[in-house]
Protein backbone atom coordinates (compact mmCIF):
# COMPACT_ATOMS: atom_id res chain seq x y z
CA UNK A 1 0.00 0.00 0.00
CA UNK A 2 2.91 2.37 0.71
CA UNK A 3 6.10 3.10 -1.27
CA UNK A 4 9.05 4.46 -0.02
CA UNK A 5 9.48 8.29 -0.19
CA UNK A 6 5.84 8.69 -0.41
CA UNK A 7 3.57 11.11 0.76
CA UNK A 8 0.85 9.86 3.06
CA UNK A 9 -2.60 12.31 3.85
CA UNK A 10 -4.27 10.53 6.77
CA UNK A 11 -7.65 10.82 7.75
CA UNK A 12 -7.88 11.62 11.27
CA UNK A 13 -11.06 12.40 13.42
CA UNK A 14 -9.37 12.09 16.69
CA UNK A 15 -11.24 8.42 16.99
CA UNK A 16 -9.65 5.32 18.32
CA UNK A 17 -9.68 3.58 15.00
CA UNK A 18 -7.46 7.03 13.18
CA UNK A 19 -5.11 7.93 15.81
CA UNK A 20 -3.94 4.19 16.21
CA UNK A 21 -3.50 4.13 12.44
CA UNK A 22 -1.81 7.13 12.60
CA UNK A 23 0.10 6.14 15.73
CA UNK A 24 1.12 3.03 13.90
CA UNK A 25 2.38 4.63 10.61
CA UNK A 26 4.38 7.11 12.70
CA UNK A 27 6.17 3.75 14.37
CA UNK A 28 6.78 2.03 11.16
CA UNK A 29 7.65 4.13 7.82
CA UNK A 30 10.60 6.29 9.63
CA UNK A 31 11.05 7.51 5.24
CA UNK A 32 7.30 8.45 4.58
CA UNK A 33 6.17 11.85 4.92
CA UNK A 34 2.81 11.65 7.13
CA UNK A 35 0.45 14.36 7.11
CA UNK A 36 -2.59 14.67 9.05
CA UNK A 37 -6.16 16.42 7.98
CA UNK A 38 -9.50 16.71 10.14
CA UNK A 39 -12.62 17.44 8.93
CA UNK A 40 -14.52 19.80 10.85
CA UNK A 41 -18.42 19.00 10.42
CA UNK A 42 -19.72 21.20 12.70
CA UNK A 43 -21.34 18.78 14.96
CA UNK A 44 -22.23 20.58 18.12
CA UNK A 45 -20.85 18.81 21.46
CA UNK A 46 -19.07 16.25 19.66
CA UNK A 47 -16.17 17.00 16.74
CA UNK A 48 -14.97 20.01 18.93
CA UNK A 49 -13.12 17.49 21.48
CA UNK A 50 -12.43 15.12 18.92
CA UNK A 51 -10.13 17.59 16.91
CA UNK A 52 -8.48 18.76 19.85
CA UNK A 53 -7.79 15.66 21.20
CA UNK A 54 -6.56 15.17 17.42
CA UNK A 55 -4.29 18.62 17.73
CA UNK A 56 -3.15 17.62 20.90
CA UNK A 57 -1.51 13.86 19.26
CA UNK A 58 0.00 15.15 16.41
CA UNK A 59 1.44 17.86 17.87
CA UNK A 60 2.87 14.94 20.71
CA UNK A 61 4.45 12.94 17.74
CA UNK A 62 5.88 16.10 15.52
CA UNK A 63 2.90 15.30 12.49
CA UNK A 64 1.78 17.54 10.68
CA UNK A 65 -1.54 18.33 11.36
CA UNK A 66 -4.96 20.26 9.36
CA UNK A 67 -8.28 21.01 9.39
CA UNK A 68 -10.78 21.60 6.94
CA UNK A 69 -14.66 22.68 7.91
CA UNK A 70 -17.82 22.11 6.04
CA UNK A 71 -18.41 25.75 7.46
CA UNK A 72 -15.48 27.13 5.29
CA UNK A 73 -15.67 24.84 2.45
CA UNK A 74 -19.83 24.56 2.24
CA UNK A 75 -21.09 27.31 3.94
CA UNK A 76 -23.01 25.18 6.51
CA UNK A 77 -22.37 22.57 9.09
CA UNK A 78 -23.93 19.05 9.55
CA UNK A 79 -26.14 20.50 12.03
CA UNK A 80 -27.97 22.99 9.50
CA UNK A 81 -28.99 20.25 7.54
CA UNK A 82 -32.39 19.22 7.57
CA UNK A 83 -32.38 15.64 6.84
CA UNK A 84 -33.12 12.30 8.57
CA UNK A 85 -29.98 10.71 6.54
CA UNK A 86 -27.46 12.65 7.84
CA UNK A 87 -24.72 10.00 7.32
CA UNK A 88 -25.17 10.00 3.80
CA UNK A 89 -24.46 13.96 3.64
CA UNK A 90 -21.96 13.68 6.07
CA UNK A 91 -20.37 10.81 3.85
CA UNK A 92 -20.22 12.15 0.69
CA UNK A 93 -19.21 16.00 2.00
CA UNK A 94 -16.44 14.67 4.39
CA UNK A 95 -14.88 12.02 1.59
CA UNK A 96 -14.86 15.28 -0.85
CA UNK A 97 -12.80 17.69 1.90
CA UNK A 98 -10.67 14.93 2.86
CA UNK A 99 -9.78 14.46 -1.03
CA UNK A 100 -9.52 17.60 -1.85
CA UNK A 101 -7.13 18.59 0.92
CA UNK A 102 -5.00 15.85 0.42
CA UNK A 103 -4.64 16.83 -3.20
CA UNK A 104 -4.20 19.98 -2.76
CA UNK A 105 -1.54 19.03 -0.10
CA UNK A 106 0.37 16.65 -3.17
CA UNK A 107 -0.21 13.63 -1.18
CA UNK A 108 -0.02 10.02 -3.19
CA UNK A 109 -1.94 8.06 -1.24
CA UNK A 110 -5.07 8.71 1.54
CA UNK A 111 -5.09 7.02 4.28
CA UNK A 112 -8.75 6.16 6.02
CA UNK A 113 -8.95 4.29 8.95
CA UNK A 114 -11.60 1.39 8.19
CA UNK A 115 -11.30 -1.81 9.84
CA UNK A 116 -12.47 -4.90 9.33
CA UNK A 117 -15.62 -4.02 11.22
CA UNK A 118 -16.40 -1.10 9.04
CA UNK A 119 -15.22 -2.98 5.79
CA UNK A 120 -17.63 -6.16 6.75
CA UNK A 121 -20.83 -3.87 6.98
CA UNK A 122 -19.91 -2.51 3.80
CA UNK A 123 -19.72 -5.28 2.07
CA UNK A 124 -23.46 -6.14 2.81
CA UNK A 125 -24.65 -2.78 2.65
CA UNK A 126 -23.47 -3.04 -0.74
CA UNK A 127 -24.94 -6.63 -1.03
CA UNK A 128 -28.23 -5.43 0.40
CA UNK A 129 -28.42 -2.20 -1.96
CA UNK A 130 -27.08 -4.47 -5.44
CA UNK A 131 -24.75 -1.42 -5.90
CA UNK A 132 -21.89 -3.18 -7.55
CA UNK A 133 -20.13 -0.38 -8.56
CA UNK A 134 -19.75 0.30 -4.73
CA UNK A 135 -18.54 -3.52 -4.06
CA UNK A 136 -15.84 -3.21 -6.59
CA UNK A 137 -14.22 -0.72 -5.06
CA UNK A 138 -13.93 -1.76 -1.89
CA UNK A 139 -10.74 -3.58 -0.17
CA UNK A 140 -7.75 -2.45 1.38
CA UNK A 141 -6.22 -1.25 -1.99
CA UNK A 142 -9.45 -0.51 -3.65
CA UNK A 143 -8.52 -0.15 -7.73
CA UNK A 144 -7.24 3.21 -9.32
CA UNK A 145 -9.42 5.81 -11.05
CA UNK A 146 -7.11 7.56 -14.29
CA UNK A 147 -8.12 11.18 -12.83
CA UNK A 148 -5.28 12.96 -11.02
CA UNK A 149 -7.79 15.09 -8.67
CA UNK A 150 -8.84 11.74 -6.98
CA UNK A 151 -5.94 10.55 -4.51
CA UNK A 152 -6.00 7.02 -4.01
CA UNK A 153 -7.13 5.40 -0.67
CA UNK A 154 -5.85 2.62 1.34
CA UNK A 155 -7.39 0.82 4.17
CA UNK A 156 -3.97 -0.17 6.61
CA UNK A 157 -6.52 -0.91 9.17
CA UNK A 158 -9.03 -3.19 6.74
CA UNK A 159 -8.03 -6.69 8.24
CA UNK A 160 -7.92 -5.71 12.15
CA UNK A 161 -11.27 -6.36 14.34
CA UNK A 162 -12.68 -2.90 15.75
CA UNK A 163 -11.71 -4.38 19.20
CA UNK A 164 -8.23 -5.13 18.45
CA UNK A 165 -7.71 -1.81 17.40
CA UNK A 166 -9.40 -0.34 21.01
CA UNK A 167 -7.14 -2.75 22.77
CA UNK A 168 -3.57 -1.83 20.87
CA UNK A 169 -4.96 2.26 21.51
CA UNK A 170 -5.17 0.99 24.87
CA UNK A 171 -2.42 -0.74 26.20
CA UNK A 172 -0.39 1.77 24.36
CA UNK A 173 -1.60 5.01 25.93
CA UNK A 174 -2.75 6.78 22.44
CA UNK A 175 -5.06 9.54 23.15
CA UNK A 176 -8.56 9.58 21.63
CA UNK A 177 -12.42 10.56 21.67
CA UNK A 178 -14.25 8.14 22.83
CA UNK A 179 -17.19 9.51 22.14
CA UNK A 180 -20.37 8.89 18.94
CA UNK A 181 -21.94 11.60 16.61
CA UNK A 182 -25.35 12.00 17.69
CA UNK A 183 -26.60 11.93 14.32
CA UNK A 184 -25.33 8.37 13.55
CA UNK A 185 -27.82 5.98 15.05
CA UNK A 186 -30.50 5.99 12.34
CA UNK A 187 -29.32 4.82 9.74
CA UNK A 188 -28.89 1.15 7.67
CA UNK A 189 -24.70 0.75 8.81
CA UNK A 190 -25.90 0.34 12.35
CA UNK A 191 -28.54 -2.24 11.72
CA UNK A 192 -26.21 -4.45 9.51
CA UNK A 193 -23.62 -3.47 12.71
CA UNK A 194 -26.06 -4.89 15.00
CA UNK A 195 -26.68 -7.93 12.69
CA UNK A 196 -23.12 -9.07 11.85
CA UNK A 197 -22.39 -8.52 16.03
CA UNK A 198 -25.55 -10.93 16.11
CA UNK A 199 -23.82 -13.83 14.02
CA UNK A 200 -20.54 -12.97 15.83
CA UNK A 201 -21.80 -13.46 19.02
CA UNK A 202 -22.88 -17.00 17.62
CA UNK A 203 -20.89 -18.01 14.91
CA UNK A 204 -17.20 -16.79 15.98
CA UNK A 205 -15.35 -16.14 13.16
CA UNK A 206 -18.24 -14.30 11.05
CA UNK A 207 -16.38 -11.48 10.24
CA UNK A 208 -13.12 -13.00 9.40
CA UNK A 209 -15.45 -15.25 7.14
CA UNK A 210 -16.54 -12.50 4.97
CA UNK A 211 -13.38 -10.60 4.47
CA UNK A 212 -12.19 -13.88 3.28
CA UNK A 213 -14.95 -14.16 0.64
CA UNK A 214 -14.46 -11.10 -0.64
CA UNK A 215 -10.93 -11.35 -1.00
CA UNK A 216 -11.91 -14.50 -3.04
CA UNK A 217 -14.03 -13.43 -5.40
CA UNK A 218 -12.54 -9.42 -5.73
CA UNK A 219 -10.78 -10.49 -8.84
CA UNK A 220 -13.86 -11.64 -10.24
CA UNK A 221 -15.54 -9.01 -10.03
CA UNK A 222 -13.17 -5.75 -10.16
CA UNK A 223 -12.96 -3.99 -13.67
CA UNK A 224 -10.59 -5.16 -16.34
CA UNK A 225 -9.32 -1.64 -17.27
CA UNK A 226 -8.75 1.44 -15.17
CA UNK A 227 -11.83 3.54 -14.54
CA UNK A 228 -12.27 6.81 -16.21
CA UNK A 229 -13.99 9.99 -15.20
CA UNK A 230 -14.87 13.27 -16.02
CA UNK A 231 -15.74 16.23 -14.52
CA UNK A 232 -18.67 17.49 -12.49
CA UNK A 233 -20.61 20.43 -14.61
CA UNK A 234 -20.61 22.34 -11.22
CA UNK A 235 -17.62 22.23 -9.45
CA UNK A 236 -14.79 21.02 -11.58
CA UNK A 237 -14.38 17.89 -9.73
CA UNK A 238 -14.16 14.01 -10.80
CA UNK A 239 -17.44 12.90 -11.17
CA UNK A 240 -18.97 9.73 -12.98
CA UNK A 241 -22.33 11.71 -13.61
CA UNK A 242 -22.43 15.19 -14.79
CA UNK A 243 -22.93 16.75 -11.36
CA UNK A 244 -21.15 15.25 -8.44
CA UNK A 245 -22.95 13.85 -5.80
CA UNK A 246 -21.69 16.52 -3.74
CA UNK A 247 -23.13 19.39 -5.39
CA UNK A 248 -26.45 17.72 -6.14
CA UNK A 249 -26.77 16.74 -2.70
Amino acid sequence: MIGKSEKIAVGLSGGKDSATMLYLMKKFFSDVDIVAISVDEGISGYRDESIKKAEEFCKSINVEHHTVSFNDKLGFSLDDIKTDNFCTHCGVFRRSLLNKKAYELRADKLAVAHNMDDEVQSILMNIFRGDILKFQRLGAKPPSIGDEKLVPRIKPLRDIPEKEVKLYAILNSIPYHDGECPHSFNNVRRDVQKIINDMEERYAGTKFQIISFYDKINPMVRPSSERVLGRCKMCGEASSAGICRACVL
